[in-house]
């Protein structure tokens, strides 16, 4: 009797929006193409306005492997690029990589048996951040601990099941065109508004930590400060833009500013009682910190805290101060498209 053959595993799309991601972008397409997947496989490289060599290592990549495509993404942005990638793509299940995401060896076909087991619309895992250097192991030790990030499993893991968002995502293409993709006007938080309107859609987004991407943290306190004053903005922007989207999680930062910034100027007016505020997130933080480090050298360690500040800080502020104008001006774009 001959053995039935195995099912043929769907052909994917690998879609990756880069700028300026001369440091990881050969290491990450590598990971790509090295997956154990025994489907057909392409990658679409969407290329912003690179001030660096990443045309150069992007071309390189185009002529040593033909499942490797480029297409321009003239704006920079990153939902643009996604949505020029996907539309330049073939396949019936879609990957979203980052320039600077490693892929775990079995990532795609852990993520294609995930689809087909839950019947989610989109699977994902766990952001793995890892440094290479003392300040990007701290930032790494941060993004990776409940005081640094709460309770967001695809930061510090957790059990399988539904999930609000998850990191970059596994889609079925038919998701992606029902919701007419990524939404430009979202600079930032594009991945969390997208999987707001799937599962307002019906559709179940699915958190995995089989799942698992290496993810390289920001080189600096300057670069790490803006990506996420950035987030907070953006961030307020999808709570205004979908009502009732927020989560009590998300309001942790701003408050943080707010009673900082009070007990430092009533600290200084009226009493030095009120000290005790920012007194006590110093505290706070350079107490979470420790186990957060353990087991780093410690250069890496006596950074966490100022990781743990700046994360928290720049997400709070950019929150408080996103324009009420921003929301607007995306909201009215979006009526303008349906018209």
């Amino acid at each position: 009797m001959n053995a039935t053959p195995a099912p043929k595993l769907p052909p994917v799309s690998v879609i990756m929006p880069v700028l300026n991601e001369e440091r990881h972008l050969r290491g990450a397409v590598h990971a790509i193409l090295a997956q154990e997947y025994a489907g057909e496989m392409e990658v679409v490289i969407a290329i912003g306005p690179s001030t660096d060599r990443t045309d150069e290592i992007a071309a390189e990549l185009v002529r040593e492997d033909p499942r490797v495509h480029t297409v321009p993404n003239p704006t920079g942005r990153t939902p643009a690029a996604l949505n020029a990638a996907i539309k330049a793509s073939r396949h019936p299940i879609v990957v979203r990589v980052d320039g600077h995401g490693m892929l775990s060896p079995d990532y795609i076909a852990t993520a294609v048996r995930l689809l087909e087991e839950t019947g989610a619309q989109n699977v994902g895992g766990i952001m793995h951040a890892e440094g290479e250097n003392d300040w990007e192991h701290a930032v790494a030790a941060a993004m990776t601990s409940r005081i640094g990030v709460g309770n967001a499993a695809f930061h510090t893991g957790g059990q399988a099941g539904p999930a609000e968002t998850v990191y970059l995502g596994v889609f079925r293409r038919e998701a992606l065109e029902q919701q007419g993709g990524y939404n430009e006007e979202f600079i930032r938080a594009q991945d969390w508004e997208l999987n707001f309107r799937i599962r307002e859609a019906g559709g179940l987004i699915w958190f995995s930590p089989e799942l698992r991407v290496s993810y390289r943290p920001r080189p600096s306190v300057r670069a790490l400060a803006k990506q996420y004053k950035d987030y907070g903005r953006w961030r307020h922007v999808v709570a205004r833009y979908h009502q009732g989207s927020i989560n009590p999680r998300y309001l942790a930062p701003p408050v943080a500013v707010c009673a900082i910034a009070a007990g430092l100027v009533l600290g200084v007016a009226v009493t030095p009682l009120a000290f005790v505020v920012p007194g006590g997130y110093v505290a706070a933080i350079a107490a979470g910190s420790l186990p957060a480090g353990r087991g780093m050298p410690l250069g890496a360690r006596v950074r966490i805290p100022v990781a743990l500040a700046t994360m928290h800080m720049s997400w709070g502020w950019g929150f408080l101060t996103s324009p009420r104008a921003l929301a607007k001006r995306v909201i009215a774009s979006r009526l303008r498209s349906r018209r």
